[in-house]
């Protein structure tokens, strides 16, 4: 027999309910085991359950969509990931009747970005699929041996279905990429911590009200119980022991019928079970029986230690202790529930308050494969679940940062520590314990670059040094860092000409050495690459609808005796900091060309701020040449290929429709 010892280990779902006993086992049982637990916290999860792993060194909680390739690479890499057990999904049936596509996205979606992810990285050991008894489909009433691993599979019911789909994926991925991977199928599990949608807590939570017990059909239904601390013994024999490319069926062969349980139940709290048990409408396709043969986990050394009456007295104990510790369920005590993973469910939040926020909804939090429209300014109670710690007050992207997160609803706060100075931006970080972190802290110099000239060292503390130290603090702390970085990188050459629309990619080469701020920040930006934690925004001749902003590109020219005239790409701020916003919400990571599509000139520029705003208004040129004469370091003048950015928001304007839109018509004279 095999035997495999983990060292990183990801658990998905880990804040429900089987998934925090296994989780909250290992921290427990394997110090030496790094235990970093995935979640969105959808409605059947809360972080109370992994409350006792919680001050645990060896734990890490993110909350995070399975669905964000984005993000799950990240966490393989950053957290070093060498093993996966999976057990994010949907699993109510009655809610897959009402929302099937919910599942599909989840359950079969979900599963395969991790296994895209395990294939791409290329240093998962173990990969965990957990999966369900129902992919057999319904059991023979008369069958008296249980079914095997190899039995075919036959879903009946959405759920199921999705669950089996996962499973042909996980098998080909095994058989076409060698993923070490391991599937389970398991009983019926019960005890602490369940949401009550299911079965047993429903019921115990029922009879501790003096409700009836709903039944569907006439309860002669029969299901096989686990209790929850066995089933996580049995995750953790599998883990050390389990043989890759095998399935493991976890499982007993005490069955029970439905109505049986609810008397038990009743017995517990000397109910009439006459009296406290109601017969309501049958469920679609209830399958009668799931019967499993559970010989080859026996094999490995597992066996069920918690009896039926022990296992159902604990948990009533638990509840009864508990009564108040999922909220308002009142939806899910409904004989028929179907509507808590849909639009208007809740999701549960660290502090225990509820948001009337959909789980659908929360997935595009953090999911890159969700389009996700702008954000407006109407409060929205979504944004209520993040906290964004921001660097650079005093700056105009910071200020205008703060504002929107204000307008959005967003909980924000201004770093107090130096860029430069580690141990106070990892006070920072502890004490306003955000979900993202955006810098929009730098030296450009005032009033304008030529100052980085004859101020070299204070140039390269605060946007080489400081940058490097702010995006590998956040790293340590999970954290993802939005950088405003420049375009000011790169000039006009053979290979993208000026004029010819052929722009500079994401990927291309810094070619621009005449500016010291300009070296800096190319430097700074190649040195990042190494951070897959921090998404690098290249902002280029920033203007925005404040036209008193000295910084205002727009402003500036306009208040010169003599402009050059000279076609470049440029960042409508008021259009692109909101998208910035988004992009921290999508966890998206990389370089990104952070203009608006297309060029302008600076003559063109002047001919719009004449008809919108001043009609008296007159200009003249001078040559690069003449330029050259009255400042101290040269200027980048170029083409920025924006398509990767318009990809990712097809709705991002042109860069003359939008400073027509967000700048000149804001501030027409009539």
């Amino acid at each position: 027999m095999s035997s495999y010892t983990p060292r990183n280990i990801l658990i998905t779902g880990a804040a429900g309910f089987i998934a925090s006993h296994v989780a909250n086992r290992l921290v427990r049982t394997y110090p030496d085991y790094k235990i970093v637990v995935l979640d969105k916290l959808d409605y059947c999860s809360d972080l109370k359950n992994l409350v006792p792993s919680k001050s645990s060194p060896n734990f890490k909680f993110v909350k995070g969509d399975i669905g964000s390739a984005d993000l799950v690479n990240f966490l393989l890499v950053t957290e070093s990931i060498d093993t996966i057990m999976h057990f994010a999904a949907q699993t109510h049936v009655d809610n897959s009747f009402g929302n099937s596509f919910e599942f599909t996205k989840n359950n079969i979606y979900g599963t395969h970005v991790l296994l895209e992810a395990c294939k791409v990285t290329g240093q998962v050991r173990r990969f965990i699929h957990v999966s369900t008894d129902e992919v057999y489909g319904e059991t023979d009433e008369d069958a008296v041996v249980g079914n095997h691993e190899a039995s075919q599979l036959l879903p009946t019911n959405p759920y199921s279905a999705t669950k089996a789909g996962a499973e042909m994926l996980v098998m080909a991925y095994g058989r076409s990429y060698g993923l070490p991977v391991i599937t389970t199928r398991g009983n019926n599990v019960y005890g602490p911590n369940q949401f009550p949608e299911k079965l047993i807590p429903k019921f115990i939570l029922l009879a501790m009200k003096g409700k009836p017990l709903p039944i569907h059909g006439d309860g002669t239904n029969v299901r096989s119980y686990l209790y929850c601390e066995d089933v996580a013994e049995a995750f953790e024999v599998i883990l050390h022991k389990g043989e890759v490319g095998h399935v493991y069926n976890i499982g007993t062969k005490k069955e029970r019928r439905v109505i049986d349980v609810a008397k038990d139940i009743c017995g517990l709290f000397s109910l009439d079970p006459d009296s406290s048990i109601q017969f309501v409408d049958n469920r679609p396709f209830n399958d009668q029986r799931y019967f499993l043969d559970d010989q080859k986990l026996k094999n490995l050394g597992w066996a069920e230690r918690t009896t039926w009456e022990e296992g159902l007295k604990k948990t009533m104990v638990w509840y009864t202790q508990n009564p108040n510790w999922w909220g308002d369920v009142s939806g899910a005590l409904l004989p028929h529930p179907r509507m808590l993973m849909m639009p208007g469910g809740v999701e549960r939040h660290p502090d225990g308050s509820d948001n009337g926020v959909s789980a659908s909804s929360s997935a595009h939090q953090i999911s890159q494969s969700q389009k996700v429209a702008l954000p407006s300014k109407t409060v929205n109670s979504q944004n209520s679940s993040y906290k964004f710690l921001i660097y650079g007050r005093t700056g105009w992207i910071g200020g205008l940062l703060g504002k929107l997160c204000e307008k959005q609803g967003i909980s924000k706060e201004y770093g107090k520590g130096r860029l430069e100075d580690r141990a106070s931006l990892v006070k920072d970080i502890q004490s306003v314990k955000p979900t993202h972190v955006f810098n929009a802290a730098g030296v450009t110099g005032r009033p304008n670059v030529d100052w980085c000239e004859s101020h070299k060292t204070e140039t390269i503390r605060t946007n080489v040094v400081g940058t490097l130290t702010l995006a590998d603090v956040c790293r340590e702390h999970g954290l993802l860092l939005i950088n405003y970085a420049t375009g000011c990188i790169f000039e006009y050459d053979a290979a993208h000409p000026e004029s010819s629309g052929i722009g500079f990619k994401e990927e291309d080469v810094p070619n621009f050495h005449g500016s010291f701020y300009s070296k800096t920040k190319a430097m700074v930006e190649e040195l990042l690459k190494e951070f897959e934690n921090v998404c690098s925004l290249r902002v280029r001749m920033p203007i925005s609808s404040d036209l008193s902003n000295p910084r205002n590109f727009i402003t500036k020219i306009s208040r010169y005796n003599k402009v050059v005239n000279i076609p470049n790409s440029m960042t409508v701020l008021d259009e692109l900091v909101p998208i910035s916003i988004e992009m921290a919400k999508r966890n998206l990571t990389g370089i990104w060309n952070f203009t608006n599509p297309g060029v302008v000139s600076h003559n063109e520029i002047l001919e719009m701020y004449k008809k919108y705003i001043n009609p008296d208004f007159t200009w003249a040129n001078f040559t690069l040449e003449e330029q050259a004469k009255v400042i101290v370091a040269a200027r980048s003048n170029n083409e920025m290929d924006a398509s990767k950015l318009k990809k990712e928001f097809p709705e991002l304007l042109p860069i003359k429709d939008s400073l027509i839109k967000y700048v000149l018509e804001p501030n027409k004279k009539t």
